[in-house]
């Protein structure tokens, strides 16, 4: 029986890489071009998702697992079509930084063992970092009004002006409009005064990510501390577990664009990882900062707060906390100019014209069928999908890796409607499952624990998050 168990975990940990590997694949393929078969992939990932936390199922990784991600994130990389703005030398440099990375990873994830592990992880920061020097060195101005909009606006920070009150000098997309939240350009200017680009600071909050991974992990695997305990437990696990989530995240099919087109969800991401080191670690109204500030750079985030309202580790007190302290943080640029405020964030938004290359059901119904779905079509599906995820949070009080797939779950459905959704916000979905796994109570050795599919209902001891103890 114990060797069934083995077996199944396995397989549920190499069908998740199957499933990431289409899910990624796809969305590199989705730039720029709209494809039914992305739109379907999309969807049953969406179904995936939604039967994994609903039904229970356990799924952990495993060597075999992120074997198959990483060499086939760097077969991706070759075979599916990827758009950037890169020099051809450039894009030859990059292209082989993320191809030979994750499979030097992936051996060494294979292998096991601390040294094995350790230098995996260095090779995922090193390969990350060459990528992302190679993008920004070798296109100095990508074509997109993303990167115009933001490297102009930490201009007009650094000189004390409203950036929602101006318009963009040649952007090839929006002129007329910052439709961020302002923290997105107050934590991206340092990028941009100091070293002319705000996409290297985007590349440091990218890297600040693999820190909260690891705290993370090293938590998950009760490593913390200077005792015997922690002296005789192998530092493998917990490094290993870094080492591969990091990789998960940092290689994915697709990076290389995203560098490329100063694609902010990476920042996004930051402020949720270090929001769930802080509650993991029992520091839960400390917690309220990093998600406030993320909160406060761009609007879907919101959908999350009635999620951990629900959620009794962090609870309504510090969900009503972070929107307070949200619009205190965004206060400055409305009370400058309200109008404009609400143009640039809200009004352009709605009102705007579907985008032809966004692979969502949206747009299928509108290319396939000539419908448009209407406003309270869309509603629906997000509000119910929120209700329904709310209603599952509050009743279950699920442990802190699960309810960052519910968070994903939520983002995945209302992407999937939108008349805009792009890869960017496909891949924060994609990412929160992933930060999910840093939870794992240690490295591969972890996955046969318990059963593969489905999983046991109720929480262990070491599940619960360790802030439920202080609320």
């Amino acid at each position: 029986m114990p060797e069934r168990h083995r077996l199944s975990a396995s397989s549920a940990a190499v069908a998740f890489g199957v499933c990431w590997l289409a899910y990624f694949g796809v969305l590199q393929w989705s730039v720029v071009r709209y494809r039914v078969p992305i739109v379907l992939t999309l969807t049953a990932a969406t179904v995936a998702l939604a039967l994994w936390q609903w039904l229970g199922w356990r799924v952990s990784l495993s060597r075999a697992g992120v074997a198959v991600m990483l060499a086939g994130s760097a077969l991706a990389t070759i075979a599916v079509p990827l758009f950037s703005y890169l020099t051809p030398s450039g894009l030859a440099l990059a292209t082989t930084v993320l191809v030979v990375v994750p499979l030097v990873v992936a051996a060494l994830l294979w292998a096991g063992g601390a040294r094995a592990s350790r230098l995996a992880l260095g090779t995922v920061v090193t390969g990350y970092a060459a990528a992302a020097v190679t993008a920004i060195v070798s296109s100095p101005r990508p074509r997109i009004d993303v990167w115009v909009t933001l490297q102009q606006a930490s201009d007009a920070l650094g000189r004390g002006e409203n950036f929602y009150a101006m318009n963009w000098t040649g952007s090839p997309g929006i002129q007329d409009a910052f439709t961020y939240l302002p923290w997105t350009a107050v934590l991206l200017a340092p990028g941009r005064w100091i070293a002319g680009d705000i996409r290297w600071a985007l590349a440091f909050w990218s890297l600040t990510v693999v820190v909260a991974v690891a705290l993370l992990a090293r938590g998950a695997s009760g490593t913390r501390g200077s005792g015997a305990a922690t002296r005789h437990t192998p530092s493998s696990s917990w490094v290993w577990t870094t080492a591969a989530v990091a990789g998960l995240l940092l290689l994915a099919p697709g990076t290389l664009t995203q560098l490329d087109q100063a694609w902010t969800e990476p920042l996004l991401l930051a402020g949720i990882a270090w929001w769930a080191v802080l509650v993991q670690r029992g520091r839960a109204w400390w917690a309220v900062v990093p998600l406030a500030l993320a909160c406060a750079s761009k609007q879907h985030l919101a959908l999350l707060l009635p999620v951990l309202l629900l959620w009794r580790p962090f609870g309504w007190q510090r969900a009503v906390a972070t929107g307070a302290l949200t619009g205190v943080l965004i206060a400055p640029w409305f009370l400058a100019s309200p109008a404009d405020f609400v143009h640039d964030t809200i009004s352009l938004l709605v009102a705007f014209h579907p985008i032809k290359f966004a692979n969502t059901l949206y747009l299928l119904a509108l290319n396939t069928f000539g419908v448009t779905l209407p406003f309270w079509v869309t509603g629906l599906v997000v509000l119910g999908t929120l209700a329904a995820v709310c209603w599952t949070v509050w009743r279950q009080q699920p442990p802190l890796a699960s309810l960052l797939r519910w968070l994903a779950l939520v983002l995945l459905a209302a992407n999937l409607v939108n008349k805009q959704a792009f890869y960017n916000q496909f891949w924060l979905v994609g990412a929160l499952v992933v930060l999910s796994f840093a939870l794992s109570a240690g490295g591969p050795a972890a996955a046969p624990r318990g059963r593969g599919w489905p999983a046991r209902r109720h929480m262990s001891p070491s599940d619960r998050p360790r802030s439920s103890a202080r609320r």
